[in-house]
């Protein structure tokens, strides 16, 4: 039988806890309450990240081992004193937004199963203007953690040499986030310009440890993901729980602490602590607002140089100057076959140069995953010969939420070993029973 609501009171207001007792991470037994506990401890440091911006609801009501999916309007059954504001995306839509003002937003956002907090890099007085430029560092599959750092490194001293002081955070997940406060003059188009303009010089000082390579059968090393500033984009926010087994936090950092982090140190349990021993490595940030103009004029100087505009995400129209939006192995010749009793293979319906054969289409990445090491123990001599960059780990749209394919570039194996495409190790369908929107267009991936 479900828990009893519990009622508590917070900043004066009272917040109703339903199901508290819930488990959210079932390895370490931690429940609802545990979660709402842990917001109301490290609220100062967590509303700095959000205090004042609209926020995606990013909802796994049934904890952290369940199904997430995103939420952008806001319950309309809620509390007179949730504010909300109307937000306007690149489709042409609009949703009302939430937006936290103090720790009992972050009380009453926790008790919708928002594990993580995902605002958006605008506050509620100016949406056109983004005060937050935001780096995320995404490694391709087989990068050791430390290259992630040292490329953390790099971007710290490019942002500082480029007018920017770089904020560091764990992501709580594979990556690393570094957060820079600017001023809010520049639209997002802007901003997002600058944040490729420093995705390039990062690759260009470091080009053996990161890419700004936007396909991912490109991408070698650490990805410096510049589409993260695009419109519409969230990342999970410094102090937010993360839904991994371990509970872990996106943990701000001083840049001391980086080199030789370990990410598995900074959970839900250790936190906190942290937070009341050492205080917030992130206060004094929003005093530290810089400029764009000198990612601007280097942006100015790649565009006369003749680099095109870098690929935007899938759903956004194309840019004027925008570089093809069709990955390089679609571009020609033929289109990869389709496992056993599917309309279209690893390319979708286009055309492609690479080897590339699906293994999984599964609702989580572990049960992607999972299939992989079944595809790798019948295969082990193909297996053997693929490189990191080869595993193409795809988290695709859906309809409320996202889930995982999984493709292999068989370009390493030499083509008398090349296993042909078999029928899918997992096989799970997000359209079953709705109408499918890539039956015209093929399938597109969020990077």
């Amino acid at each position: 039988m479900p828990d009893p609501k519990e009622i508590i009171e917070v900043c004066g207001r009272k917040v109703s806890i339903s199901n508290p007792g819930k488990i959210y991470f079932p390895q370490h037994g931690i429940t609802k309450a545990d979660v709402v506990r842990y917001y109301l401890t490290v609220a100062g440091g967590a509303l700095r990240g959000v205090a004042g911006r609209p926020m995606v609801l990013k909802r796994y009501v049934n904890g952290a081992a369940g199904e997430g999916f995103f939420q952008k309007r806001a319950p309309a059954s809620r509390p007179a004193w949730i504010e909300t504001v109307e937000l306007r995306f690149p489709s042409g839509r609009s949703a009302e937004e939430v937006v936290v003002t103090d720790a009992a937003g972050l009380a009453w956002v926790a008790n919708l199963g928002c594990i993580d907090l995902n605002p958006h890099p605008v506050r509620v007085g100016d949406l056109d203007h983004p005060d937050e430029l935001r780096v995320d560092l995404d490694p391709v599959p087989g990068v050791p953690y430390q290259q992630i750092l040292d490329v953390a490194m790099v971007a710290r001293d490019t942002m500082a040499d480029l007018g920017l002081t770089g904020w560091p955070k764990t992501s709580g997940s594979r990556g690393f986030h570094i957060y820079a406060r600017i001023e809010p003059r520049w639209t997002f188009t802007e901003v997002r310009s600058c944040a490729v303009a420093l995705a390039r010089e990062i690759e260009r000082r470091a080009p053996v440890l990161a890419t700004a390579r936007w396909w991912k059968e490109e991408r070698q090393g650490v990805f410096v993901d510049y589409n993260q500033n695009a419109k519409d984009r969230t990342v999970a926010s410094a102090y937010s729980l993360r839904p991994v087994p371990d509970a872990r936090v996106s943990t701000p950092l001083r840049w001391d602490e980086v080199p030789g982090c370990d990410p598995a140190s900074f959970t839900i349990a250790t936190v906190p602590r942290r937070l009341a021993e050492i205080g917030d490595p992130w206060t004094g940030m929003d005093d530290a607002a810089g400029s764009l103009d000198q990612l601007l004029e280097r942006a100015d100087q790649d565009q006369r140089a003749g680099l095109p505009d870098a690929t935007w995400p899938p759903h956004f129209a194309k840019a004027e100057g925008e570089e093809p939006r069709v990955q390089p192995s679609k571009r020609r010749t033929a289109v990869a076959p389709a496992a056993p009793g599917k309309s279209y293979g690893a390319s979708g319906r286009r055309r492609t140069t690479m080897p590339l054969i699906e293994i999984a289409r599964a609702a989580s990445q572990a049960e992607a995953l999972a299939g992989l090491d079944r595809w790798k123990e019948r295969h082990p001599e193909a297996a053997a010969q693929l490189q990191p960059a080869d595993i193409l780990v795809d988290s695709m749209r859906g309809r409320s939420s996202t889930w995982t394919r999984i493709r292999l570039n068989l370009r390493n194996v030499p083509q008398e070993q090349r296993p042909e495409q078999e029928a899918l190790e997992v096989d799970y369908d997000p359209w079953n029973g709705l109408p499918d929107p890539r039956k015209n267009s093929g399938e597109s991936a969020t990077s």
